[in-house]
């Protein structure tokens, strides 16, 4: 079976890269511009070591507004997933005193430690190290760079938050495949939907109780890579706090193919925050649709003393809250209680109560499900609609 997957991949990759090559090269034939970017994505920081992700691109152009058509949106989902890679380019990142050269992959991606020369202030949450394009095997107009944003705990923070994104911070009908089908191709940042409440119920917990805290957040989902501008996109036009995105690349190459599935992905990239930060405890805040408790269960046991509480958005059926009670009833021995809430307020009221969050911001986080909740229901009528217009 292995020698099968190793030939899978070997013919899959082959085929990326070379079909990747020749639309580069028809259009440097055909004298069309090459517009090369440099896509960075949010990541994170020690006192002595920024890691550093991205992706170098063909520039698709894309551009939203909260006036565009069913088809533009299908149109910007398709430039998404069609990108086209610049493999072997050469880079440079740039930050206070130290340099660092390295190149992208043949999927166009760069992820790779820098050893700071001198430790990060402790005060400030994010920083802005400097990735400058040197050499590429396609002509591009220089300097090109960007700038790459950075996060780490400043010394104020009490705890960190690990957070899933689809059905838990955005709204995907993952139970539905009509209705998820037409949320992930037909829409976009502006009129993709979060969950009722999030963003004033994640801003009270990265406030934390002093109000001041500056609390990490982090986001892991499934979802892959070509889609982080559009949930970079969502988090800022719907003024959900911002924080490092750890998303999943699907690809021929480094077996992505069958490996770092839900089940695998999570768990590995929580560690990889839990090691990264040991003098840091967490919450954790997931759903019931996939296997969020059963992961963070198991990250509970994995790591005793250092999860201060799961919530967990409830999405499924009531065989499913069920499991879920279960799952809850299996931890409480570890003395984290894993929470089943119907919403952001319902698991903010037990973060006031443990001391996680100011009470003050109950009223506004209310007050923001409400709002959220209003323009849920006007919107799932026109979904329904549109999915009865296809049939």
């Amino acid at each position: 079976m292995e020698d099968w997957k190793k030939i899978f991949y070997k013919i899959g990759n082959t085929s990326e890269s070379y079909f990747d090559s020749l639309k580069l090269r028809l259009r440097q034939r055909l004298g069309l511009h090459l517009n090369i970017q440099i896509v960075t994505y949010m990541t994170y920081a020690t006192s002595h070591e920024l890691y550093i992700r991205g992706r170098v691109l063909l520039n698709k152009n894309i551009e939203i507004s909260d006036r565009d058509t069913l088809w533009k949106n299908l149109h910007n989902t398709y430039k998404r997933i069609s990108s086209v890679e610049v493999a072997g380019a050469k880079l440079k990142v740039k930050f206070s005193d130290t340099e660092h050269e390295f190149f992208s992959d043949e999927d166009g991606y760069f992820e790779l430690p820098v050893k700071l020369k001198n430790p990060l202030p402790q005060e400030e949450l994010w920083h802005h190290p400097l990735i400058e394009l040197m050499e590429s095997p396609f002509p591009f107009v220089q300097p090109l760079h960007a700038r790459a944003e950075v996060m780490t705990p400043p010394s104020t923070a009490k705890f960190g938050v690990i957070s899933d994104i689809d059905d838990t911070v955005l709204t995907t009908h993952a139970q539905s495949l009509l209705k998820s089908a037409y949320m992930t191709f037909m829409n976009n940042a502006y009129s993709r939907l979060p969950f009722q409440g999030v963003s004033e119920f994640y801003h009270a917990l990265q406030k934390g109780i002093s109000g001041a805290e500056e609390n990490p957040i982090f986001y892991v989902s499934s979802s892959p890579w070509n889609l982080y501008d559009l949930l970079v996109d969502f988090l800022e036009i719907n003024k959900i706090p911002k924080g490092p995105l750890f998303l999943k690349d699907y690809g021929f190459t480094h077996n992505k193919l069958f490996t770092e599935s839900h089940g695998v992905h999570k768990p590995k990239q929580i560690r990889n925050i839990l090691n990264a930060y040991p003098h840091l405890n967490f919450i954790l805040i997931g759903d019931s649709g996939q296997h969020d408790p059963e992961i963070y269960a198991e990250v509970i046991k994995e790591f005793p003393g250092r999860i201060l509480a799961s919530y967990i958005r409830d999405v499924s059926v009531d065989e499913r809250d069920i499991e879920v009670k279960n799952i809850s009833d299996g931890i409480l021995h570890h003395k984290v209680e894993m929470i089943l809430a119907e919403n952001s307020y319902s698991a903010a009221e037990h973060a006031a109560s443990k001391g996680f969050i100011n009470p003050e911001m109950l009223p506004l986080i209310m007050a923001d499900k409400k709002a959220d909740e209003a323009h849920l229901n006007s919107t799932e009528k026109i979904i329904e609609e549109e999915i009865r217009k296809q049939d």
